[in-house]
């Protein structure tokens, strides 16, 4: 990106957003959205979760990151950054500690209980104030894999179905029967005939809970969506406001998933309610190019199924799985790199995951603290071309090849 005397010349002003001498994120004249470090210069975030600092390995984590062109420590990642002098994007998970709802499938506060923005700025004075005077923070994930409930299926209760089951002294169940009631104009039997259900009252739907029967007619799973998205802007609307009461100065990044997430998992955990929103690269074929606002590439990885079982369109030669992983993975991440919107990547982890095995394991270090070369020297390569991508896309306005 060419440099000005004036080193935020190329940017909008109105698009600015953050505090001068932190990292920052704005738009240039020409649409292209970037990360701005302390000093005022054009970053894009190369970052790795996970780094961890093995003793007695034989290679220092910081110089590989390096080495292999990233700049950036993710969640859970050592905090090299004390000695190394990298930009870190830590999490605060605000899922963690008292006042959970005992919900089988996730591990989540009541949201509509009085005392949950009192417990999420103490979360977040416990986290975040220790480090609200640091400028190496690029930005706060509001939770690094948080143990949400996943979509119902027949042996899996929805958010909605475990809320209405939950005992009355929580404020969910009280604020789930008002919802769902609501939506069906206060009758038991027109919620019921929506659900495609024959439950007679609210003690057999919480016995169908504790079988873990989940409900999956159209209609519970059109109204467990709309209770998700509820629950959702509840939930990042007061984290949001607690990270940045504790720590004004820095970027809140959103939540780290860890993977595709449903439209209403992610209602609240969008702009302006944060500053960059996270997106997996299934969604990032959606992001118009003219994007009112940056994205962030939060947990990218090449070993994911889609990658390695995409048909491909007829080569010359049938492809083994590991050409059609890193064929596949590199254009992906080049598009990814040169997208207006995107002002950074994550790879997803740092070491292999038990029961994992190369050239499909999911780690740029693997067992025996070897470097797993398939994946480094890729990744390399295109961390040391992000510059070049993205300058070509501002020029050509295309994708690369």
């Amino acid at each position: 990106m060419a440099q000005s005397n004036d080193a935020l010349a190329d940017f909008k002003p109105g698009s600015l957003r953050g505090t001068s001498g932190y990292f920052r994120v704005g738009q240039t004249h020409g649409g292209q959205w970037w990360l701005i470090d302390p000093e005022d210069r054009p970053f894009f975030a190369r970052a790795v979760h996970g780094v961890q600092a093995v003793p007695a390995a034989a290679h220092d984590p910081a110089a590989r990151l390096r080495a292999w062109g990233f700049n950036t420590l993710g969640c859970g990642s050592d905090r090299l950054y004390l000695e190394e002098g990298l930009a870190f994007m830590p999490a605060v998970d605000f899922c963690r500690g008292e006042g959970l709802m005992p919900l089988a499938d996730a591990r989540v506060p009541d949201v509509f209980e009085a005392g949950w923005p009192e417990r999420a700025q103490a979360r977040a004075a416990e986290v975040c104030a220790p480090l609200a005077g640091t400028r190496e923070l690029l930005g706060w994930f509001t939770d690094e894999l948080p143990a949400w409930a996943r979509p119902a299926t027949g042996d899996r209760p929805g958010l909605l179905q475990s809320c209405l089951s939950l005992e009355p002294v929580h404020a969910a169940y009280h604020a789930a029967w008002e919802f769902v009631l609501a939506l069906h104009g206060g009758r038991w039997e027109a919620l019921t005939k929506a659900w495609g259900e024959t439950l007679t009252n609210k003690d057999a739907l919480r016995e169908r809970t504790r079988l873990e029967q989940g409900l999956t007619g159209r209609g519970y799973l059109r109204d467990d969506a709309q209770w998700v998205e509820e629950y959702a802007r509840r939930y990042f609307s007061v984290a949001t406001a607690a990270i940045r009461t504790q720590a004004p100065h820095h970027l809140v990044l959103g939540c780290r998933w860890g993977g595709p997430a449903t439209a209403a998992m992610r209602a609240g955990n969008l702009n302006p309610t944060v500053d960059v929103r996270v997106i997996d690269h299934t969604e990032l074929a959606a992001q118009p190019a003219a994007a009112a606002r940056p994205v962030l590439l939060a947990d990218f990885n090449w070993t994911r199924p889609e990658f390695i079982h995409e048909a491909a369109a007829r080569p010359l030669r049938r492809l083994t799985a590991v050409e059609r992983m890193l064929r596949r993975g590199r254009l992906v991440l080049s598009r990814a790199v040169a997208h207006p919107a995107v002002i950074g990547y994550a790879w997803s982890h740092w070491a292999d995951r038990p029961g994992e095995q190369p050239p499909f394991a999911s780690g740029l270090v693997h067992t025996h603290d070897c470097a797993a070369r398939e994946h480094t020297e890729l990744l390399t390569a295109i961390n040391d071309r992000v510059e070049e991508l993205r300058s070509m896309a501002a020029v050509t306005n295309e994708e690369p090849a």
